[in-house]
């Protein structure tokens, strides 16, 4: 499976703006894809203002994700403020280009910024399938929660790759990537972080540190931090596979319940 990662700026509370820039990154991939991934709230940064920002469920920009999806014949995602039912999401949209899509909201809210008071938290994960891929994707804060993102159940692997998208700021890039590595080491799986770059309208700069890596533990993507940057990386199923036999962590693992 190819996989597309973007590490850019975004345009403060500026949905129009982000929208035309990534149409221009997006067009800039010139080899087939089988995934893109956009950073978290990638049409108007992380914003605490949803009243202002945030776009009815299925309006505006997932009919752009819609669109290009289709374009690029590919599976996109990240994700939108959205406003659904008098409440306000941190919704990832995953969006196939026969036009099948999914969302997942956000579960782990950032108090710290208040997120908490002004976003619904989710309750459910998805777990999508490409081929014979199994692909979970959550986003930012989630990072910090291992049991959120447990992969094995009755000691057998639910997914097979661990998707974050971010907006992660420079003063904490130190436990993003050092829980990025530790997602794929303990759950035995490929992990793609997607963080943007550059200042947000709060003033907190933000080094991208965007990564794939693999179930070892090890970067294998390019990506530098504080560089706009569109990269291309394959993940290789028979690989993961193949160290899950050497290594099989997963048949002593711990039974618990999530509740």
């Amino acid at each position: 499976m190819k996989v597309t990662i973007i590490q850019t700026k975004l345009f403060w509370e500026d949905r129009d703006k982000n929208l035309e820039h990534f149409n221009s990154l997006i067009d800039k991939i010139n080899e087939p894809t089988d995934l893109i991934v956009l950073p978290e709230m990638f049409t108007t940064g992380f914003s605490m203002n949803p009243e202002k920002i945030a776009e009815q469920h299925l309006s505006t920009s997932y009919n752009w994700l819609l669109k290009k999806a289709k374009e690029k014949n590919t599976i996109i995602t990240g994700s939108i403020a959205t406003k659904e039912d008098g409440n306000f999401f941190n919704r990832l949209h995953w969006v196939e280009p026969n036009g099948n899509s999914s969302f997942y909201d956000k579960r782990h809210l950032f108090r710290m910024a208040k997120e908490d008071e002004k976003y619904t938290a989710g309750k459910e994960k998805i777990i999508k399938t490409f081929g014979d891929w199994k692909i979970m994707p959550l986003v930012c804060y989630d990072l910090r929660f291992p049991v959120w993102s447990r992969n094995f159940k009755n000691h057998k692997a639910t997914y097979d790759v661990l998707i974050y998208v971010a907006n992660w700021p420079e003063v904490r890039n130190y436990p993003w990537k050092q829980l990025l590595i530790a997602r794929a080491i303990e759950n035995q799986c490929y992990v793609i972080g997607v963080n943007r770059i550059g200042k947000d309208g709060n003033d907190f700069n933000h080094s991208g540190d965007s990564m794939v890596i693999n179930p070892r533990g090890e970067i294998i993507s390019k990506t530098k931090a504080n560089e706009e940057s569109i990269e291309t990386i394959s993940l290789d199923k028979t690989y993961l596979e193949e160290f899950r036999k050497l290594f099989p962590v997963a048949l002593d693992s711990d039974d618990f319940e999530l509740k």
